[in-house]
């Protein structure tokens, strides 16, 4: 599942080829900017923002989310795609790679000087050099009826966690995903978790929140339910949560860990 660990390893794979490269293709398949063409133009940077990537070509930006579905890939050119071409939403080559975005959830090409503007609605990055975590403790508190998983997949709080994060950090500190952020008495520790939690990840090719990277053994509850909770023993519950119905994630806790 992409959350910010992936996006910020998908950015830095994506830079380490592009970077100071002029494009020498530009194939955008979304109406709205099938029409752009930035060949010809430099790749500046490949960065990550929170779970969002962005490309800096020329004097343009061009902002992808992958949601769900979504990757980038990397090929040479001439080999095969590793997924169907009617998938591909953005092609962009140089010279020596073809970068190719498949199933992206949002693509969009914004001027360059308006892109700090377009994402300003996002809170600190876990992985950003403007990680604060204060900040993010103080937007975390500042609806204190909100579900604390709410809150934590919450962007506008914190950039970069996502569902898995979520509730394997309740899982961790005890806390139901239910509980009210009023009464999570320990927000500050739970955000420096949060913080270690997906920087131990971040260069890592599978993620773990239990320390083992063995398949099948890498999540405490997250898509574990029914299954026995590895501390107690007692069988995984799940369930739906979220801001409205709309954006209703499934939930996983164990009811003995977790109060």
């Amino acid at each position: 599942m992409p959350e910010g660990d992936t996006v910020f390893r998908t950015a830095r794979t994506l830079d380490q080829a592009l970077h100071g490269e002029l494009l020498t293709g530009c194939d955008l398949r979304v109406p709205a900017f099938a029409t752009v063409d930035l060949a010809g133009e430099r790749m500046h940077e490949v960065a990550s923002r929170g779970k969002h990537l962005l490309m800096r070509v020329g004097e343009a930006s061009i902002h992808s989310h992958l949601k769900m579905e979504g990757a980038w890939h990397l090929y040479r050119h001439g080999s095969r795609w590793q997924r169907p071409a009617f998938q591909a939403r953005a092609v962009l080559e140089t010279d020596d790679w073809v970068a190719v975005g498949f199933d992206l959830g949002l693509l969009e090409v914004l001027p360059l000087a308006r892109e700090a503007e377009r994402l300003a609605w996002l809170g600190p990055d876990l992985l950003g050099a403007d990680w604060d975590p204060d900040e993010a403790v103080r937007r975390i508190r500042s609806e204190p009826e909100k579900p604390i998983a709410v809150a934590l997949a919450d962007q506008s709080n914190l950039a970069g966690l996502g569902n898995e994060y979520v509730n394997e950090l309740c899982f961790l500190r005890g806390i139901l995903p239910t509980r009210q952020v009023a009464a999570v008495t320990d927000v500050p520790g739970l955000v420096d978790l949060a913080h270690r939690l997906i920087l131990a990840n971040r260069d890592r090719a599978e993620r773990t929140t239990t320390g083992n990277t063995r398949r099948g053994a890498q999540s405490w509850v997250f898509s574990r339910a029914g299954q026995a909770c590895r501390r107690c023993g007692t069988r995984i519950e799940s369930g739906s949560l979220g801001r409205n119905e709309l954006e209703l994630r499934n939930t996983f806790w164990c009811p003995r860990c977790q109060t």
